[in-house]
């Protein structure tokens, strides 16, 4: 199933929440509109603003907040994107140059702190505490998440434990936060908000796993980045670690120098990696986790909503991109 058909019960909410998200980058101040404009022209998945919104209408939401909430997780999202590419002196996001490789790296984190400050003010509107808590817990988790694997970069010696970690800080905690929204505007009980919130966590980590996978397997063109930006950055993903968890001691010593140094010999590494079956270790944990999403939400009521959250789970491992 590609993106579009996965979309297709909330297509119309989708084309309402990019209206919102271009009503509220507009700006006195050129730049930001120039870049918001940028920014919003890249396109992306829009993973988690439909989250929200078809967990909010599983769960039988009524109401017209949720396409300013939808905005808002994609304006948290952005603003980390922007701030990521600076740190990781990025060049290249949704096969276009990134924002801070064509406007410079203090306009993009300027215009990231706008998105950021834009979101509360965005979200204090709905005058709703338990969708303020989520969303500004999750943005102080996901800012962790950062400084975490900052701390990682370079590093051989990161076990399993902190990698996950800084996975379900940086990237899981969003999708969590999303869904969790979903299900409090919706009037959820105790028990389906904790059930949205488990969906969301395992379903964000599965995609980040998968993300893994494609920085060493994936086509550039297909991609929208460079394949191997990760070890480029010293950055220990799970094939990684797979690796020097169960190679033989050469391919173990390939894999701690070239994430100390951010460069290798590329096809030694995916060598290593084809050979101790990494992507296919990483692969199935992503799978295991997509597994876990969708038992957190058995008990939610049947529709067509549900089954669309249910495809979430199966794209979330099947994609190429």
């Amino acid at each position: 199933m590609n993106l579009a058909e996965l979309m297709a019960p909330i297509a119309d909410d989708m084309k309402a929440v990019d209206a919102v998200i271009r009503a509220r980058l507009n700006s006195d101040v050129v730049m930001i509109r120039t870049i918001g404009d940028y920014i919003v022209g890249a396109g992306g998945k829009r993973m988690r603003p439909a989250l929200l919104m078809v967990v909010a209408k599983a769960l039988g939401y009524q109401g017209d907040n949720h396409h300013l909430l939808a905005a808002v997780v994609e304006f948290i999202h952005t603003a980390t994107l922007l701030h990521d590419d600076v740190v990781d002196e990025s060049d290249m996001r949704r096969g276009r140059h990134t924002a801070n490789a064509v406007f410079g790296n203090a306009a993009s984190v300027l215009v990231g702190d706008y998105l950021y400050s834009r979101s509360f003010e965005m979200m204090v509107e709905t005058n709703t505490m338990a969708v303020m808590s989520i969303l500004s817990e999750a943005t102080t988790v996901i800012a962790e998440g950062e400084v975490l694997q900052l701390m990682n970069v370079h590093d051989p010696d990161i076990s399993l434990d902190r990698y996950l970690q800084v996975v379900r800080f940086k990237t899981a905690k969003l999708f969590e936060a999303s869904a969790q929204v979903g299900a409090v505007i919706a009037h959820a009980t105790s028990e389906q908000r904790a059930a949205a919130a488990a969906y969301g966590r395992h379903i964000g980590t599965a995609f980040q796993l998968i993300d893994d996978v494609l920085d060493y397997s994936g086509d550039v063109h297909t991609l929208g980045k460079n394949v191997g930006d990760d070890l480029r950055e010293g950055k220990a993903t799970l094939p990684l670690i797979r690796v020097m968890e169960t190679g033989s001691p050469a391919q173990k010593q390939l894999i701690q120098e070239a994430i100390k140094a951010g460069e290798a010999d590329f096809a030694a590494v995916a060598q290593a990696i084809h050979d101790t079956g990494a992507l296919d270790y990483t692969r199935q944990a992503a799978v295991a986790e997509a597994g876990l999403a969708r038992r957190a939400i058995a008990a939610y009521p049947p529709s067509a909503y549900r089954e669309t959250l249910l495809k979430f789970c199966a794209f979330a491992v099947e994609r190429d991109h």
